[in-house]
């Protein structure tokens, strides 16, 4: 896997943005946040953040296990929601010590017990992003199942 980063200066506006072309050839941009104290070494807002960006990577990386791990049980998922809440460590480096996942999963017929089995899986096995990401963080899970007609 393969993937450069490179600083855009003040191209664009922002002194501390960053963009990235990863290795299956997508582009994103990251930003800072804006520095009040000083405007030269923070960012202008105009993207997501690094860590952002590793959460929600996280959550992609979650919720695209429990898919496939639900449509290989041939359940018919219709939708999958993560939602994310996370606290970092308070001094350098910033590592997330605890991440709340909270799965919504749609379909028709789909039993909670096969959903949980799913999040479980992926926490235990699959994720590799969460894998990592437990070596500093307590990581938790909800499920809930809406019955779509």
């Amino acid at each position: 896997m393969e993937c450069k980063v490179s600083w855009t200066g003040n191209q664009g506006g922002s002194p501390m943005g960053f963009s990235a072309i990863t290795g299956s050839g997508h582009a994103l941009k990251m930003d800072g946040a804006p520095d009040a104290n000083n405007p030269a070494m923070g960012g202008q807002n105009a993207a997501a953040r690094p860590m952002e960006m590793v959460l929600a990577g996280t959550g992609g990386c979650a919720a695209y296990d429990v898919v496939l791990i639900l449509k290989r049980g041939r359940h018919d998922v219709r939708g999958c929601e993560v939602q994310l809440t996370a606290d970092r460590a308070a001094s350098d480096p910033k590592v997330f010590t605890r991440i709340e996942m909270k799965f919504v999963v749609s379909g028709k017929g789909v039993p909670l017990a096969a959903a949980e089995r799913a999040v479980a899986l992926s926490h235990e096995k699959y994720c590799s992003a969460s894998a990592m990401l437990s070596k500093t963080a307590e990581i938790t899970a909800r499920v809930e199942v809406i019955e779509v007609v």
